[in-house]
């Protein structure tokens, strides 16, 4: 103050610093009036901690699909997926990105790719609670519907870390072609043990698989690759030379690799790690800068003499492989609508607790009929992956007799058509529930900006649009009774609903006329059908009705959230966000 200052010294302080001038009316208010404008209104609380398995059509598709006995399980999991904790995790592993190490500081190749733990904590849950290899070691009726249950509540995490989980539990089937390495690997593959790191893969615990087919002039036309195999003194081993053009999660311990062996296209396992201790040729030209799935390493690894093993007849590549093929494509779709789910329960959250024009959004009629619209969606998804499942767990087991086959014909067209339809429909989806959120939807400290990236990489990964469209149109000419397993399945909700009719009527007229040109067309009513026969059967009456009405009898606009003022929309929120109902 001015009397603390010395005698005769000049008072330094701003005019604005000095206590005896007059305040403006601002600075008179009391400090909690000042601060006001900091104080946070209208805006809803963190979501977290939540259940991710409060989801009544999961639960009810898991009992039906004859996993009830793992549901303890699955809500488990569900609390742990929507814990701050795990969700902390998928945040961290998105932001620090893996980092790829070609050389140690001695100049030695080492081809590492270094992840934040995040991710490692994320992938030890997830091959712990069975999303990897295990559900082919359980002899439980019902193990891989359990497993894509976990997979839907787990997906509420982060999709990155999925993608070695899914090629692991996809390597198991293909591999069993060779059955001296099954007899090997298998055990490892199907552990719920999660160790990192580069190790010779038998002296592990655990292992991860990875799968390297495409090549940067060929993509999915992998008959077109050109990495070569060249046989060995060794009967069964090769060594390769050639490069990959997308191989995803380069620290798995082994892959499987398609080559050109003197016999034709031929698959291959390839350790990183050696019997001896020493590495194999890997190595990792770069990492790609991807739009989405930011915390999974995707690389290029080039092969130069590469150790390789022969799995199944050479030649016969493409035939040993296409059972992976088969469970990563299902795993797409699990995926998909996981990310469904998980958005819709962001964007109902926050209608919950945030307020507009006088009323909370979730009250708002046309706010309401776009969340019960994303809800339909969601639904069909989710309940038609669970049917999937089912049938895939009925397939690999073959232990009944005709119904077997059935499914196993099921499995191999719907699957196709599932993958199609419901990866198609993840990226509107979450630009949709994205849009709920509006401008809080659009920073990245809400998530929804990554999963809305996420969405389009379930439509590629596997095969694109074009190529499932077409492999329908392959297994209708070429798979011995997948017409009649697809027309069986429909048949079970014939007279339940005269849309659903008339679109199985539109579906059998189009088989007759099938073509490439009308793929797409064709696949979609074959889906659309599909999820609501599923629907008809197993939901209640107002999500039925609902979607049959809007998804196959027209009475639909062009975006969500034009369902007609005759839908039940209270029922169907009441469905799927109980709080909203």
């Amino acid at each position: 103050m001015a009397s603390e200052l010395a005698h005769g010294q000049q008072d330094q302080r701003t005019p604005r610093q000095r206590p005896d001038r007059p305040r403006s009316p601002q600075e008179r208010q009391e400090p909690s009036a000042r601060s006001a404008t900091h104080d946070v209104t209208n805006q809803a609380p963190p979501l977290t901690p939540y259940d991710a398995s409060e989801d009544a059509a999961l639960l009810e598709g898991l009992r039906r699909e004859g996993a009830a006995w793992a549901e303890e399980g699955v809500r488990r999991l569900g609390l742990r997926a929507g814990s701050a904790e795990a969700q902390e995790w998928a945040e961290q592993a998105n932001r620090h990105e893996p980092e790829l190490r070609t050389h140690d500081r001695y100049g030695n190749r080492i081809d590492e790719v270094d992840f934040h733990p995040a991710w490692h904590h994320l992938l030890r849950t997830a091959v712990a609670e069975g999303l990897a290899g295990a559900p082919w070691a359980d002899e439980r009726p019902g193990a891989h519907v359990a497993r894509t249950a976990s997979g839907l509540v787990w997906g509420h995490t982060d999709a990155g870390h999925g993608c070695p989980t899914s090629m692991t539990y996809a390597a198991v089937p293909a591999l069993r072609a060779q059955p001296d390495l099954a007899a090997v690997y298998e055990p490892l593959l199907t552990s719920r043990v999660y160790e990192p790191g580069l190790r010779v893969p038998t002296g592990k615990p655990g292992l991860l698989a990875g799968m390297g087919m495409t090549e940067k002039q060929g993509g999915s036309d992998v008959r077109t690759n050109t990495t070569a195999a060249t046989p060995t003194a060794e009967p069964g081993v090769y060594t390769l030379r050639g490069h990959k053009w997308f191989t995803s999660a380069p620290m798995c311990d082994v892959f499987l690799v398609l080559a050109q062996a003197p016999g034709g296209l031929s698959c291959f396992l390839v350790p990183r790690v050696l019997p001896d201790g020493s590495r194999n040729a890997f190595r990792i030209q770069r990492l790609k800068d991807k739009l989405g799935n930011r915390s999974n390493a995707s690389s290029e690894p080039e092969f130069d003499g590469t150790v390789a093993w022969l799995v199944g007849p050479e030649g016969r590549g493409v035939k040993t492989i296409i059972e992976m093929v088969n469970c990563t494509r299902l795993d797409c779709v699990m995926m998909s609508a996981a990310l469904m789910r998980k958005t819709l329960v962001e964007a109902g959250h926050h209608a919950l607790h945030r307020r507009a024009f006088g009323a909370r959004l979730a009250d708002q009629p046309l706010m309401r009929n776009v969340l019960a619209d994303l809800a339909l969606e969601s639904e069909a998804a989710t309940t038609l992956t669970l049917r999937l499942a089912g049938a895939a767990d009925r397939a690999v087991r073959g232990e009944g007799g005709g119904l077997t086959e059935s499914e196993t014909a099921f499995r191999r067209i719907a699957t196709a058509a599932g993958k199609y339809w419901v990866t198609k429909r993840g990226p509107a989806f979450t630009a949709e529930a994205l849009e709920c959120l509006g401008g809080n939807g659009y920073v990245e400290e809400s998530g929804m900006p990554r999963h809305y990236r996420e969405a389009p990489l379930l439509s590629i990964w596997e095969g694109s649009g074009n190529v499932n469209a077409l492999d329908v149109l392959r297994a209708l000419g070429r798979e011995h009774g997948a017409a009649e397993a697809l027309f069986a399945e429909l048949a079970l909700a014939r007279g339940a609903d005269a849309r659903l009719d008339a679109a199985v009527t539109r579906l059998e007229n189009g088989l007759g006329e099938a073509s490439p040109v009308g793929a797409r067309r064709l696949v979609e009513l074959m889906a659309l059908a599909l999820q609501a026969s599923l629907l008809v059967r197993h939901a209640p009456p107002a999500v039925a009705d609902a979607f049959c009405a809007t998804r196959l009898g027209g009475d639909w606009g062009h975006a969500f959230g034009t369902l007609t003022d005759s839908a039940d929309l209270g029922a169907i929120l009441g469905r799927a966000l109980p709080g909203l109902g």
